[in-house]
């Protein structure tokens, strides 16, 4: 089969997410998420007075408060294109709520920088009943999606929601200013296909994700992280989580389409990931792309390219790999899960790379490019909102069911119902492997868990998506395996089977389906987040016997009520929390070779306080562990600082594991060497090179460690720094292009990572280590078999896999010039893999000097 071979346009746009839901407004229970702050004033609607969530949605239409107006910025890089300032959109909201009761507008948070985000939704009025009864709706929809189904008066009457969210990427303006002109026609206009409109479907706009980044006219927010997968909220870094908003205001089948570099509408190209029903996304998906492509084309818009080019690039029609939706990280896939269309739209024209802005005369074509985009979704939308719910149900149906996924291929591609357009485009062979789903994760409690705190993380996590999880009353023997009470069950008869399994499958191996891979091709919480999580069953099996759900993790927090020695093992990210609390706290701490932390008597106040914080185990340390701390065997520990070489994932890594950080550069401390006085070990994961006016800082680093510091790191920016001060000797190589995913390794007895040792790591891209020399030793290697999800493949026959195996992932060594510890691996990448994170802190505790005597 041959697919579309137009030639890729190295053009670069504006962001603009478009969300096509079909869900009515959620409620608390639904979604227990939300940006850290919450909607202000209740203006003419109803907003509940509180909310445990951050994130309240109205109980009746409009509501309309006074957004608080900012001074004009001169500054602000959206002028130079004469687009919409940040201080212009309050005044142009409230001006637009004081003219319609159509149009509702809510404060859901804070940029990093303190500037509001706004939530705007634009419909006919509603009165409290009716926005109750559209609630229950949309929870029918979800949880009972089998009487969703056979409710004639819901098919009749229930408002699809349709969510546009623009400028993701701060430096790609225009997707604000065509929802701002769309709220404000909507707002006003007289005609009745508007009125009906409005009466048939609720309109959610996110005017801008990333205030700060449209401020300073850059692509990354205030923190320089670059918020485009930020279904996935990992951290705290990102305090606009649109995964949330997504959930909350349209959670079942939202279609985000972002405007801005090349892909540009409809259905990604293949491999497509496993989680996804495909004969109920791809139909309308493909049909509303090619609609979109059709309306933009006849647009004619003066000076618009795809005018000429007759039409945009469509990932599943013209681009046979590099644009796929394997990876399920990016905005526009999360939406997927809930049963969505969804796809990544782009604008036409880049900005002025010369002065890195946009100009006036492309930003007015991108603006009418997005705005024909915005109205020809909702057209598409509404003309068949009816098919498009029936599907929705659908999804949920199959899910909450436990029905076993069908692969499509060439005898069942002709039963698919809807638009056909795309059936002589798939392939059954590449384009999506079947996938047999398990009936169950388990969670594991007791000796079977690697990390208890990592478990409960992972738990909660889940919670935050919407995955039910329950737990076992009693022991249950399960494939062979015995768990105990209080081992957590991720069941997959749910609603949400989908986003279950594409967060804790392992993926797949899709190396050899494509050259080359956008992005990140693997991302499992069960492989990379530190905790042992099992499959057990089959999706066919009966269910588990003897569970009950919960909302949030078991509270395990104990610690001996008598003035005793205690020891809590330091396992998971949130074990090291609790223990740099401890250290910060000026508590007498002692890590024990197995990974075991023991605290002074003198101290059993602050542990208590530890163990109730963090909800930990805080155990009496026993005789053994007090033997090995009276005899000098374990190290005593103080309080650490960390001087961080890198970005915004080290920083928000690092702050996550609790230490005290300090950001550096070669330059920084060749200005001022006594930035280096509080400094225990540096983290290296960038440039790190003294040359020039900085040159005089490597004497000044030398001199630190020979005092007793280390270097801690990853990749090559990592092993540079310890090989410029001969700490380790090694040859490093780095693993080819845009390789990354999952991968198993090795852990030898006696290694610094072998206290609750892991199987798996991240790497993108990866690299090891070879002819070893010196006192440099081998802490952690790649597997024999190492590769077991995502895209990596050899290039020139000695960056693959198979030169990786059996080589060091991790090395270390500690001499008289001081210690180092190199990771091969990615061990805090977008501080996705928790578990990486933990082994990191593990490394820093072991090169940091001993606290020193009193």
């Amino acid at each position: 089969m041959t697919r579309g071979t137009r030639s890729r346009r190295a053009t670069q746009g504006l962001t603009l997410a478009v969300c096509l839901a079909l869900a009515g407004a959620p409620t608390a229970a639904s979604a227990p998420d939300g940006p850290p702050d919450g909607p202000r004033g209740n203006g003419n609607g109803q907003l509940p007075a509180t909310s445990t969530t951050g994130l309240t949605m109205p109980e009746s239409y409009p509501v309309q408060p006074a957004l608080q107006e900012f001074d004009h910025a001169p500054d602000d890089k959206s002028y130079a294109a004469d687009l919409v300032g940040y201080a212009d959109l309050a005044p142009r909201l409230n001006a637009v709520m004081a003219e319609s009761d159509r149009v509702s507008t809510q404060v859901v948070g804070q940029s990093t920088e303190g500037r509001d985000l706004y939530l705007v939704t634009v419909t006919a009025p509603e009165t409290r009943q009716q926005t109750t009864q559209q609630t229950r709706w949309r929870d029918l929809v979800e949880q009972d999606p089998a009487k969703a189904a056979q409710d004639e008066r819901l098919a009749r009457d229930y408002k699809t929601p349709i969510w546009f969210s623009a400028n993701i990427h701060g430096n790609e303006w225009e997707g604000t200013d065509a929802v701002l002109h769309y709220i404000e026609e909507l707002a006003t206009s007289d005609d009745p296909a508007v009125a009906e409109l409005l009466e048939n479907h609720r309109l959610y706009f996110s005017p801008t994700l990333n205030p700060d980044g449209r401020y300073l006219g850059t692509r990354a927010t205030a923190l320089a992280s670059t918020p485009t997968a930020t279904w996935s909220p990992t951290s705290p870094r990102r305090r606009f989580p649109t995964w949330s908003w997504r959930r909350r205001c349209c959670p079942s089948t939202p279609r985000p389409a972002r405007l801005h570099r090349q892909p540009a509408g409809g259905a990604t190209g293949p491999p497509h990931g496993e989680n996804y029903e495909y004969d109920l996304f791809i139909p309308h998906n493909y049909a509303l792309a090619l609609q979109v492509e059709q309306d933009v084309v006849d647009a004619a818009i003066e000076g618009n390219p795809l005018t000429d080019a007759g039409g945009i690039k469509i990932p599943y029609r013209d681009t046979p790999s590099g644009w796929d939706d394997y990876p399920p990280i990016f905005t526009a896939q999360y939406a997927a899960y809930f049963g969505a269309l969804t796809a990544t739209v782009e604008l036409p024209l880049p900005r002025d790379r010369r002065i890195g802005v946009q100009t006036p005369e492309r930003a007015a074509v991108n603006t009418a490019v997005a705005s024909e985009v915005i109205e020809s979704s909702v057209d598409y939308v509404a003309a068949h909102s009816e098919e498009i719910l029936a599907n929705q149900i659908e999804f949920f149906r199959r899910a909450a069911a436990g029905e076993p996924k069908t692969a499509l291929t060439g005898e069942n591609i002709a039963e698919v119902p809807g638009p056909d357009q795309w059936k002589e485009l798939w392939d059954p062979t590449d384009d999506q492997d079947p996938v047999d789903l398990p009936r169950a994760y388990v969670i594991p409690a007791g000796e079977g868990q690697r990390s208890a705190s990592d478990a409960a993380s992972l738990v909660e996590q889940l919670r935050l998506h919407g995955v039910e999880v329950q737990v076992l009353n009693a022991p249950r023997t399960l494939d062979g395996t015995t768990y105990p009470a209080g081992s957590y069950v991720v069941d997959l008869h749910q609603p949400h089977r989908a986003l279950a399994n594409a967060l804790l499958d392992l993926g797949t191996d899709i190396s050899q389906k494509v050259p080359t891979m956008y992005d990140i091709s693997a991302w499992s919480y069960a492989y990379l987040w530190g905790a042992t999580v099992d499959k057990v069953g089959d999706i066919t099996d009966r269910a588990i016997p003897g569970t009950r759900a919960i909302e949030v993790p078991l509270s395990v927090g104990t610690a001996p009520k008598k003035q005793v020695a205690t020891a809590f093992d330091v396992a998971g990210v949130t074990d090291y929390r609790a223990l740099n609390d401890l250290l910060d706290a000026d508590a007498e701490v002692w890590m024990l070779d197995e990974g075991v932390a023991v605290v002074s008597a003198d101290d059993h106040a602050t542990v208590v306080n530890a163990a109730v914080e963090h909800d930990i185990v805080v155990r009496a340390a026993d005789d053994e562990q007090l033997t090995s701390v009276a005899a000098g065997e374990a190290k005593a520990l103080d309080d650490l600082t960390v001087g961080v070489v890198g970005g915004a994932d080290d920083r928000t890594s690092f702050e996550q594991l609790g230490f005290d950080i300090v950001p550096l550069t070669a330059g920084s401390i060749a200005g001022d060497p006594a930035v280096l006085g509080d400094v225990d070990v540096l983290w290296v994961d960038g440039t790190f090179s003294f040359s020039g006016a900085d040159a005089g800082g490597r004497q000044t680093v030398a001199e630190w460690l020979a005092d007793g510091h280390a270097i801690v790191g990853a990749g090559t920016a990592g092993f540079g720094a310890a090989a410029q001060f001969d700490l380790v000797e090694a040859t490093p190589v780095q693993g080819s292009g845009r390789s990354n995913g999952i991968v198993a390794v090795d852990t030898p007895d006696g290694s610094i990572l072998a206290p609750h040792a892991q199987d798996h790591a991240f790497v993108y891209p990866p690299v090891w280590f070879t002819e070893l020399g010196g006192s440099t030793t081998v802490e952690q290697t790649y597997a024999t078999d190492p590769m077991l999800a995502g895209h990596w493949r050899a290039t020139n026959g000695a960056n693959g896999p198979d030169a990786a195996a059996g080589q060091a992932s991790v090395i270390s060594a500690r001499g008289d010039q001081g210690t180092a510890v190199v990771f091969g691996t990615s061990p805090l990448f977008r501080t996705h893999p928790k578990g990486g994170l933990s082994q990191v802190a593990q490394a820093v505790v072991w090169a940091a000097p001993e606290a020193a005597e009193d």
